[in-house]
């Protein structure tokens, strides 16, 4: 029988303990026998949460036995992980084990330096910092897992059930898989990445900015031809000059800006209104709907409706 181990910590995010708990712990072969064993594992006997304390079963003796290990996350002001717990971690990389992440448990796996060198994700919130903290570790914030292997990282919150059946296939097959699934009520494989999630904020600009004006022109005419003559001539500055200073305040250049600008508009329609692609994609300013589809897809992720599905709200 496969071990999993969930290494619990001070601060742990109950949701993502639960997911691998639940998931390999429900998981049946077809002749109906348990192809896990799921063990809860700390550092000590009592592990505090947000809502409640947990009193753990086993120790971090218990990693040596396990064939895989998942490390969930804890919240921010968690406090970092001890010696012990990074000791024993990299113990069972060096014997073999598989070690999985889960949202910010990712910050605990590179505190050990095994990701080093190799992609890895978290929820795309923590993603700048985790970059910042670990720059060893190549971030992919726009993606739901990544695998290296004997060691996988997850993006945040559901995620985590995306890594978990994705495991489980790769150790039973597609038909076991789909079976957990199914009991969990989810698909096999969700359609694009974390991307989808992520809030496309525009980089802050300085209060009395120059710019400002020029911006809120932009806002205001997304669904036409916005060219970068016409963008300079709006801040009064020859293209050379608007494109410098447009970069030096906001560190990006002016048609990245007018492309994610119109993606937030496009998804906010998509959101919002029972309008057809080819209307959002005129009244976004794409030009036509085979480059809004194409575009939109290589930022957020999934197609135009595929989000709509997954985000639709009833419009006011």
């Amino acid at each position: 029988m496969h071990t999993v181990a969930i290494l619990v910590l001070d601060q742990v995010v109950p949701f993502d303990m639960a997911t691998p708990i639940e998931v390999f712990g429900r998981t049946r072969l077809p002749d109906g026998r348990l192809p896990y064993r799921v063990r809860v594992c700390g550092a000590t006997p009592e592990v505090a949460s947000e809502t409640f304390t947990l009193r753990v079963p086993w120790g971090l003796e218990a990693l040596a036995d396990a064939d895989t290990i998942i490390v969930p996350g804890c919240s921010e002001d968690a406090p970092p992980p001890g010696l012990e717990v990074l000791d024993a971690l990299r113990a069972a990389a060096a014997s073999g084990t598989r070690i999985a992440s889960i949202c910010s448990g990712a910050f605990i796996l590179a505190a050990t330096g095994l990701l080093d060198g190799l992609p890895a994700t978290t929820h795309w919130v923590a993603a700048d910092r985790f970059a910042e903290r670990f720059p060893l570790v190549e971030v992919r914030p726009d993606v739901l897992y990544v695998d290296n292997g004997r060691l996988l990282t997850s993006a945040g919150a559901a995620a985590g059930l995306d890594l978990c059946l994705y495991m489980i296939r790769r150790d039973l097959g597609s038909a076991v898989a789909a079976d957990a699934a199914r009991l969990a009520v989810v698909p096999l494989e969700r359609e694009g990445g974390q991307a989808q999630f992520i809030v496309h904020e525009q980089p802050p600009v300085p209060r009395g900015s120059l710019l400002e004006p020029v911006l809120s022109w932009i806002e205001d005419n997304l669904g036409q031809d916005v060219t970068l003559e016409a963008m300079a001539a709006c801040g009064g500055m020859s293209e050379r000059t608007f494109s410098r200073r447009f970069r030096e305040q906001t560190g990006t250049t002016p048609l990245q800006w007018l492309l994610r600008a119109r993606v937030r508009r496009a998804q906010f329609l998509l959101e919002t209104t029972d309008y057809a692609v080819e209307r959002i994609a005129t009244q976004a300013g794409f030009g036509s709907p085979t480059a809004f589809r194409e575009r939109f897809k290589r930022v957020v992720g999934v197609t135009p409706y595929g989000y709509r599905s997954s985000f639709r709200r009833s419009a006011a």
